[in-house]
């Protein structure tokens, strides 16, 4: 249950802050900016990587989750009870962001800018290069070691400042159904669930390939 618990408390934060940093930027435009919401999902993936990747792992993402299973690191058993708390996670951060900031119609939700194939396309990609670089730099079904933290904070950083205003960036299912669910905001949210998840099985068959 400890591995649970890790896997719930670090989508809490990730949501919490990541897409509080939008919700905040919205309430007070201006406030936080694109550059700033960026930094915030970089460093908020980072820290958690820290404080819980040697407890669980630090997945935060079901992609990854499967990214690992399908790369033969992290048992089977174990995908449905991570995916259940990472999801348990992401709706209890937009349950209490939508407490404290009832006024905020989307809760930080991802939605495309442009059309669904360009955001789906774009969340496929995005997601592909962040599970290349987890397996990476991941020790077996687990994001920890001194550089691991950086480097995938890094790439969320990067990827968020430069797609975040096209598709939001999500790279992650349960970052984006937390918010669409709490907001009722469910139209585009297949994107966000499908695209990820092709991403990261495509990136586990590149790295099983390069390595």
């Amino acid at each position: 249950m400890k591995k649970y618990l890790a896997e719930f408390i670090g989508t809490f934060g990730l949501v919490f802050c990541g897409t509080g940093a939008v919700i905040i930027n919205e309430v007070i435009p201006g406030s936080v900016t694109h550059v700033g919401i960026a930094i915030t999902f970089g460093l908020i993936v980072m820290v958690m990587i820290y404080a819980l990747g040697s407890i669980s792992g630090a997945h935060l993402n079901p992609a990854v989750t499967i990214a690992f299973t399908g790369h033969g690191g992290f048992p089977l058993r174990e995908v449905i009870p991570y995916i259940i708390s990472q999801l348990a996670g992401a709706l209890g951060a937009s349950g209490v962001l939508k407490l404290l900031f009832p006024s905020s119609v989307l809760l930080g939700a991802t939605i495309p800018a442009g059309s669904n194939a360009q955001a789906f396309i774009l969340e496929c990609i995005l997601s592909f290069f962040l599970v290349l670089v987890i397996l990476g730099v991941a020790k077996g079904s687990k994001e920890q070691g001194l550089f691991a933290g950086i480097a995938i904070g890094g790439v969320v950083l990067l990827e968020a400042m430069f797609a975040g205003p096209v598709s939001g960036a999500s790279m992650n299912p349960a970052r984006s159904i937390g918010p669409a669910i709490v907001a009722g905001e469910l139209k585009q949210l297949w994107i966000y669930i499908t695209a990820p998840v092709l991403g990261a099985i495509t990136a586990t068959i590149v790295h099983k390939i390069l390595r």
